[in-house]
C-alpha cells in the first residue's frame, strides 16, 4: 500500500471539492481555508456525530452556543491577555518569522541559511483584537475568542438556573476560535481560524479523578465509533514541562497524521481554577449549591477539547488509501464511515436510454429523504464507481434493464467492491442496517 502523504491529501481535497485555499484567486491567505461542497458536508457530519455522542447519548449534558465576541475582562480572568503568548523571532536577512521554541537559534535560518540572523525573542500575543463601537481607543478593544471554553464558564450560572441541571453535568459547545499563529503549517492542522468541539464537565471536588478516567475512556471510544483505525491513535500524558499550572492532570489523544504523531484532542482536569477566576474578576457568586446536602462549593471541571477542523484532517488521513487491484490497477478510495461520508448513496443508471435514466432519477429523489444522495449518469459505470470511491461514497446503486422488470437494483459496496441485488422496497432499511453494523474491513 502506497504511503499516505500530506501532498496527496491536499491534492485530493482541491480536486474533489473538499478544501480550497482561502482567497486563492488573489494569491491565497496563509492560515485560512475554505470548505468546498464535499468538505462542508464532511465537517458538518463530524460535528453532528460528536454532538449526538456528547448530548443526546448523555442525559446530563446540555448544549450552548456562546458569542464569539465577549467582554474583554473574560480574557483577563482566563489569563489570555497576560499569558497567551508565544516567543517569536525574525530573520533579519529574509524577514521570515518563527516560533523561538520550535527552531534552534544557534543554527542558520531554515529559510535562507543565513547565520546569526535572528532577532532577540519577544512575546507575541496570539489573540486577534478589534474594536467595538464608533470610537477606536483602548476602551473599545474586544477580542476574537481564542477558545470556546470561556463562554461556557461565563454562562455556568445561567445554565444552572435555567436548565435545572445537577452536578455532575456537562455543557457542550461547537464553535469557531481564532489564534494569530506565528507560523501556520500542515494544511488545516494549524490555522488562524478553526473550529472546536468542547465539553466542560462540572463535578464535585474529590470526584474529579473518577470522572477524569471516565471521560478518557469515553473519548477514545468515540473515535473507534467513527471508524478510525485504532493503530493510528494513542495517549500522551502531559509532563511537568507541559502541564498547565492550574491543571491537576492532562492527557492528549494523538493521531498518526502524515506528518507524524500530533495532538487531536485533550482531556484535562482543570480543577476549580476557571470558575474561581471568573468569580474573582466578575464579583459574581459562581458557587454551586447542592440542594440535597446544602453544601456550597465551586465545582471542579474535567474538559474534553477537540478540534473539529483537525478532526476533518484526521478523518481524511485515516480514510485515504491507494489500493492495488488486479492487473496493476490502482484505485484511490476513501474509507469514510457511512455516518460521516459527504455522500452516502450514489444512484447510477447503467445507460441513459430506454427509461432507465428516468427511473434512476426518480429513485434518487426518493432516497433523499433518508440519505445524502448523488446522481451520476456520465461515463462508463466503472469510471463512475471510481469517482465515488475517491470521495468516500459507501454505497453505489446501479439501475439497469433488470430493474425495470423486477424492481431490484445492484448495490455495490465501496470497501469490498462486492455487489448484490436488493429489492427497491427493502433498499432504505437494508442500507440503514448496513450502516449501523458498519465495520471497516
Amino acid at each position: 500500500m502506497a504511503e499516505t502523504t500530506l501532498d496527496k491529501i491536499v491534492s485530493l481535497c482541491k480536486r474533489r471539492g473538499f478544501i480550497f485555499q482561502s482567497s486563492e484567486i488573489y494569491g491565497g491567505l496563509s492560515g485560512a481555508w475554505d470548505y468546498g461542497p464535499l468538505g462542508v458536508e464532511l465537517k458538518n457530519n463530524i460535528r453532528d456525530f460528536w454532538w449526538k455522542e456528547m448530548t443526546q447519548m448523555h442525559d446530563n449534558i446540555v448544549g450552548l452556543d456562546a458569542s464569539i465576541l465577549m467582554h474583554p475582562k473574560v480574557w483577563e480572568a482566563s489569563g489570555h491577555v497576560s499569558n497567551f503568548t508565544d516567543p517569536m523571532v525574525d530573520c533579519r536577512q529574509c524577514r521570515s518569522r518563527f516560533r523561538a521554541d520550535q527552531i534552534d537559534l544557534t543554527k542558520p535560518c531554515p529559510n535562507c541559511g543565513t547565520k546569526d540572523s535572528f532577532t532577540e525573542p519577544r512575546n507575541f500575543n496570539l489573540m486577534f483584537s478589534t474594536h467595538m463601537g464608533p470610537v477606536q481607543d483602548d476602551s473599545s478593544v474586544v477580542y476574537l475568542r481564542p477558545e470556546t471554553a470561556q463562554g461556557i464558564y461565563a454562562d455556568f450560572k445561567n445554565v444552572v438556573q435555567s436548565s435545572r441541571v445537577k452536578i455532575p453535568f456537562g455543557i457542550a459547545q461547537v464553535g469557531k476560535s481564532f489564534r494569530n499563529e506565528i507560523t501556520t503549517k500542515n494544511f488545516i492542522f494549524r490555522s488562524c481560524e478553526f473550529e472546536q468541539m468542547e465539553m466542560q464537565y462540572f463535578c464535585k471536588p474529590g470526584e474529579d479523578e473518577k470522572w477524569f478516567d471516565f471521560w478518557k475512556e469515553q473519548r477514545m471510544a468515540f473515535y473507534e465509533k467513527m471508524g478510525i483505525n485504532s493503530e493510528n491513535l494513542r495517549w500522551h500524558q502531559h509532563g511537568e514541562d507541559e502541564l498547565a499550572f492550574y491543571a491537576k492532570d492532562a492527557y492528549d489523544i494523538q493521531f498518526r497524521f502524515p506528518m507524524g504523531w500530533q495532538e487531536l484532542e485533550g482531556v484535562h482536569n482543570r480543577t476549580d481554577y476557571d470558575l474561581t477566576q471568573h468569580q474573582q474578576f466578575s464579583g459574581k457568586d459562581l458557587t454551586y449549591l447542592d440542594q440535597e446536602t446544602k453544601e456550597r462549593y465551586i465545582p471542579y471541571v474535567v474538559e474534553t477539547s477537540a478540534g473539529l477542523t483537525r478532526n476533518v484532517l484526521m478523518v481524511l488521513s485515516d480514510a485515504y488509501e491507494e489500493e492495488k487491484l488486479e492487473g496493476n490497477e490502482v484505485r484511490t478510495v476513501m474509507h469514510l464511515h457511512p455516518k460521516i461520508a459527504p455522500v452516502t448513496v450514489a444512484v447510477l443508471p447503467l445507460v441513459k436510454k430506454d427509461g432507465i435514466a428516468e427511473f434512476a432519477q426518480k429513485l434518487e429523489k426518493e432516497l433523499r429523504e433518508d440519505f445524502a444522495t448523488f446522481y451520476d449518469q456520465s461515463g462508463a459505470i466503472g469510471r463512475r464507481y471510481r469517482r465515488m470511491d475517491e470521495i468516500g461514497t459507501p454505497y453505489c446503486i446501479t439501475v439497469d434493464y433488470q430493474t425495470l422488470e423486477d424492481k431490484t437494483v445492484t448495490v455495490r459496496y465501496r470497501d469490498s467492491m462486492e455487489q448484490e441485488r436488493i429489492q427497491i422496497s427493502l433498499l432504505s432499511s437494508h442500507l440503514n442496517k448496513t450502516t449501523k453494523l458498519y465495520k471497516r474491513g
